[in-house]
């Protein structure tokens, strides 16, 4: 078994999201209006004991504590633990199925791809756009690590302007701070990467920081009771009250940890 830094494959990404969150004397007025201004998901946790998933055959990543007061960072390193997730993926397992029935393991990289340009094309327009189809098909040569780190470069880039924090982003469910829409995919990225994790028996350890505040957040987004009707998760899988966080959000998400 081997440990790796969540870093590698978004390192990039991050480092733009940790520059563009330290505010210089110009930007720091900005910063604080937009702290103050959104309810963030990323700060309702602190950081306790990591999460181990229940994979322990396979290389391990792990992912670093970020701050929790700006949620351009948590995601930040949300990215960076799904990048080295993507990377201990072969070819080999593309047709696995994962725990998010409808994705096998290529179909759940072209998704996450296609999670990086949503949210992207949000920070950008305002919006979610046009694009109906959730899966990134192909990408050149095959190499998603690649595609994973230039897509999460342009999230980083179209996210470092700290206003848009405080926006007001109309989705087709809701509308909400900006800061609240970016954890509401830092949750995402989280529970695929569990998914992708779980499909490919990598052992993933998860910072209880960012999963506490994904639970938090999707507790908020998608109450046990909003399900069924064309909302695309199960039922609430019940787990025991001290079960790891990582656990807890995947289980509310109606997936068996």
């Amino acid at each position: 078994m081997t440990t790796n830094t969540a870093t590698s494959s978004a390192s990039s990404a991050a480092a733009t999201l940790s520059a563009a969150a330290t505010p210089s004397a110009s930007s720091a007025a900005a910063t604080s209006s937009a702290s103050s201004a959104a309810a963030t998901p990323s700060a309702a946790a602190t950081p306790s004991a990591a999460a181990t998933s229940s994979a322990s055959s396979a290389p391990t990543v792990s992912s670093t504590t970020p701050d929790p007061g700006d949620p351009r960072l948590a995601f930040a390193a949300a990215v960076a633990l799904a990048g080295d997730t993507i990377a201990g993926v072969t070819p080999s397992q593309y047709r696995n199925p994962t725990p998010c029935s409808e994705y096998d393991v290529e179909a759940l990289l072209g998704h996450l791809v296609f999670v990086l340009h949503r949210v992207e094309t949000i920070a950008r327009t305002g919006g979610i756009g046009d694009d109906t189809d959730e899966v990134i098909a192909t990408v050149p040569d095959g190499d998603w690590n690649g595609a994973w780190a230039t897509a999460g470069d342009a999230a980083a880039t179209a996210w470092s302007d700290p206003s848009l924090l405080a926006r007001s982003i109309e989705l087709p469910w809701a509308t909400m701070p900006g800061a609240a829409v970016l954890g509401m995919y830092v949750s995402e990225v989280t529970v695929h990467t569990w998914d992708l994790a779980s499909a490919t028996n990598q052992s993933v350890i998860f910072d209880d920081a960012i999963v506490g505040a994904s639970l938090d957040g999707m507790g908020q987004v998608l109450p046990a009771e909003y399900r069924g009707d064309g909302i695309p998760f199960s039922e609430v899988v019940a787990v025991a009250a001290d079960a790891p966080l990582i656990d807890r959000l995947v289980a509310w998400t109606g997936r068996r940890p």
